[in-house]
């Protein structure tokens, strides 16, 4: 009964935000649905680009680590996870190998070789890079859709404005808020998704670095009959340095 008697004697706010939309009519519930869609869709492809990056992470880190040691090619690769990105650039590169040699038109190897692997790392890339175009269409329209719903609350206000006579706040204040909601939304849909594109792309170049890295390493592998491999792993330790007193041959006596 008391509850009763506060929620009756309290005032209703009659210039909240689902007070704003419900004036606003059809266009401002369309413009908030699309907005909503747009958002959605932005986070779902950020989540679903950083778990596949960071599986080709690790898929590079394994072959680091293991893919080297390896005695050849397919060994090295039979180490390797099927589905793995390096794998795959390995499998072209033996398969490209294979295929040269039934080439009846003489072609330079390291040429044929040098292409089969820059298709592959492209497929790669090209994978990688799916969705972040639509990251960067809802970076740069959503405001723009934001701003229709904050033009379209104005021109209400407007005729608020004319159909009174006088521009009281009480006219006006509904069809404003609702034209502030808009901005505010657009705005929020736009900048999470730019971040995260700029975000993503930035990580992609780096996985692009380190998969042309090892296509260069197995091309060089491949020239060489397996007698040139890398030196140096990227995220090994360098070796120590030899102290001065074991670097200094012993005294004679």
């Amino acid at each position: 009964m008391l509850i009763e008697v506060l929620a009756a004697g309290a005032p209703q706010n009659q210039f909240g935000f689902w007070e704003a939309m419900e004036q606003g009519g059809v266009i401002a519930w369309f413009t908030l649905g699309v907005l909503a869609i747009m958002s959605v869709s932005s986070f779902y492809i950020l989540f679903s680009k950083l778990f596949e990056q960071n599986k080709v992470m690790k898929q590079g880190q394994a072959a680091r680590a293991s893919f080297w040691k390896a005695n050849s090619l397919k060994e090295g690769a039979a180490k390797l996870d099927k589905n793995s990105a390096y794998r795959q650039i390995v499998d072209d590169g033996i398969k490209a190998e294979e295929d040269h040699a039934r080439l009846t038109d003489p072609v330079e190897a390291h040429d044929w070789l040098h292409g089969s692997l820059d298709r592959s790392q492209g497929l790669i890339n090209s994978k990688l890079a799916t969705g972040l175009p639509w990251l960067a269409t809802v970076g740069a329209t959503s405001p723009f859709i934001g701003l229709f719903g904050t033009v379209i609350g104005i021109y209400r206000a407007l005729i608020k404005i004319g159909i009174a006579g006088q521009a009281s706040i009480d006219a006006v204040a509904g069809p404003v808020g609702e034209a502030l909601i808009m901005t505010a939304l657009g705005l929020g849909v736009a900048v999470p998704a730019v971040l995260a594109y700029n975000w993503l792309q930035g990580r992609n170049k780096r996985i692009a670095e380190d998969l042309s890295d090892f296509a260069n390493d197995v091309l060089g592998y491949i020239s060489s009959d397996g007698a040139v491999k890398p030196t140096t792993m990227k995220g090994a330790a360098p070796a120590k340095p030899a102290t001065a007193a074991a670097a200094k041959p012993a005294a004679k006596k």
